[in-house]
């Protein structure tokens, strides 16, 4: 969306218009939707704004529910927001801090500000695009005078930091990760973030911050003195925050923090923790979630369940012990059966398993490929997983606890 299409968007008729159309999901329904406004006589650019905002805001229930059809978005200011279950926590943390006044510096479409001004927080939200910096205005005009969006960057609003009362103010920082755009764009280097990965490390040294990063991030860029916290949903690993100053918790340096459907988990360390040793194949079979392992709690975890790693450098636990954990998905093992693909797909016939699921670590194998080749038949199901002990593959046919 440019600022032309923009512009024709925010008018009374416009909006209207963009609620009174059904939803568009397929390319048919795009090509039939705006056939018949320009035939209505809807310019160009309202035909344009009002179907790809349709769009978006069917694809945006995922992340914000039913608050998605009151919104707008551009397309790569929805692909990089918060979702809101996971904004409704972090706005929780500056709550639990005692912050009454956040910073949101590249607040994108608004979507952690939305959980800050929820909780009654006052916002002064900037974002250095303009078209998004006016998306997050519409979406955070609810809030009236307690949320102010401009058009800035990070590095010229942070001189306001001066006049607020420094013991309730902290900073909510988001940095583009990904080249400028509202549309396809590419992930970019540290170095070349805006702002940058060590202005935003200089900043939280002097003031309580959240910064919201790519889960991957090298771990060696991670300062020794905030506390660096995973968050999963549904078993994608889908942010890292470092948190600094008060809002830090003591003690926490480490913390994986799970979303499940509607239940969150949360397991926390003041360091990374040793792993169990590894042992052999026990009747259960336990694949951590990917906040744990990029947390490094794998071995806190272990021990809960009694467990140990099944190859000292595959995510895999098992254990004898009937326990699971919010921080794994569990298996029972049933037996192990060949690797090679054609004695493979004897087995699986034999034990008349026509639905499998295959899961993999350590090993180069294409699973849909793989399942092609087993040709699947029969009412059974069970979970297929491949992985490797030292140099030897293994495949351990296993259900779901």
């Amino acid at each position: 969306m440019d600022m032309a299409e923009l512009t024709a968007l925010l008018t009374p008729d416009g909006l209207r218009l963009l609620d009174e159309i059904p939803t568009v999901g397929s390319a048919d329904d795009v090509a039939r939707t705006v056939s018949r406004l320009r035939a209505a006589g809807h310019s160009p650019d309202l035909v344009s704004a009002v179907v790809g905002q349709a769009r978006l805001r069917a694809r945006a229930k995922t992340k914000f529910g039913d608050f998605a059809s009151r919104m707008l978005f551009t397309r790569a200011g929805l692909e990089q927001a918060t979702r809101l279950s996971i904004a409704a926590a972090h706005a929780g943390r500056f709550q639990d801090a005692g912050i009454r006044h956040v910073f949101d510096l590249g607040c994108g479409i608004g979507g952690d500000a939305l959980g800050l001004a929820a909780l009654g927080m006052t916002v002064d939200a900037v974002d250095a695009d303009e078209v998004t910096a006016a998306i997050a205005a519409y979406n955070l005009a609810p809030f009236g005078e307690d949320v102010r969006v401009r058009h800035a960057r990070a590095e010229d609003a942070v001189a306001d930091l001066g006049s607020a009362a420094p013991e309730a103010t902290a900073v909510w920082l988001d940095p583009a990760r990904r080249t400028a755009g509202h549309s396809e764009t590419a992930r970019t280097r540290p170095e070349d973030w805006s702002p940058s990965l060590e202005w935003a490390f200089d900043l939280a040294a002097r003031v309580p911050a959240g910064i919201k990063l790519g889960p991957g991030l090298d771990r060696a860029l991670i300062p020794d003195d905030v506390e660096a916290q995973w968050v999963s949903v549904d078993g994608s690993t889908v942010e890292l925050v470092l948190w600094s100053g008060a809002l830090a918790r003591d003690g926490v340096r480490r913390a994986a923090l799970v979303f499940r459907g509607k239940t969150v988990n949360e397991i926390r360390a003041a360091e990374d923790s040793p792993d169990e040793p590894a042992r052999e194949l026990g009747a259960f079979l336990h694949e951590p979630d990917g906040a744990v392992i990029r947390a490094r709690l794998i071995g806190d975890v272990a021990r809960s369940l009694k467990a140990g790693m099944l190859d000292p450098q595959i995510a895999y636990l098992t254990s004898d012990a009937a326990l699971t954990s919010p921080f794994v998905q569990s298996f029972r093992v049933r037996e192990e059966l060949p690797t090679d693909a054609k004695a493979l797909a004897r087995a699986l016939r034999e034990r008349g398993i026509g639905t499998l699921e295959i899961k993999k670590r350590g090993v180069d194998v294409d699973p849909a490929a793989l399942r092609t080749k087993l040709k699947l038949r029969g009412d059974e199901s069970a979970t297929l997983l491949l992985t490797r002990v030292g140099t030897t593959r293994r495949a351990i046919l296993a259900d779901r606890v």
